[in-house]
């Protein structure tokens, strides 16, 4: 089961795209999607809608994970992020794909063993896991962390989503 990760962001997604089979987990892909150039924030939505659709498009996953928000001190700051992550989730269901949502914290404690881990232990425990050569961006990994996040839940509680 290939599973996509998505990290949400208004000026940088991250995607991650992994396979999964029982326990076992292996990289597929990983990248980020950078709209922090436009400054039309409605294009900027466009953009992740349309370069998700294309990452689901060449790497074919039948299920998507992606972080929930959290509300941190800046109230327009978490709007902007609710309409990416909105963004990213109507990419992943007009390609037909299940969702399903994991807060940071459960993220964290998946990958890591701590759900208030750090950015840095989540990139290093992600490079560890997936057996990577180099560390992909801390966009890249938060979206591999999520999909491993998911491949761990749905390996216990059968919650493949396919």
């Amino acid at each position: 089961m290939r599973i996509l990760g998505i990290d949400p962001g208004s000026r940088i997604t991250g995607y991650g795209v992994i396979a999964a089979q029982g326990h076992e987990i292996g990289f597929v892909a990983c990248g980020t999607i950078r709209t922090g150039e436009e400054t039309d924030f409605s294009r900027r939505l466009l953009t992740i809608f349309e370069d998700l659709c294309e990452v689901i498009s060449i790497h074919q996953p039948v299920v998507a994970a992606v972080e929930d928000i959290f509300v941190d001190r800046n109230p327009r700051s978490a709007l902007k992020l609710g309409h990416a992550r909105g963004a990213a989730v109507v990419a992943a269901m007009h390609n037909n794909l299940t969702v399903f949502d994991y807060p940071a914290r459960k993220v964290k404690q998946a990958v890591a063993g701590y759900g208030q881990a750090e950015k840095g232990q989540v990139q290093h425990m992600v490079q560890t896991l997936l057996q990577l050569n180099s560390s992909p961006s801390k966009d890249a990994s938060d979206a591999l962390a999520v999909a491993i996040c998911h491949a761990h839940h749905a390996a216990y509680s059968g919650r493949c989503g396919a």
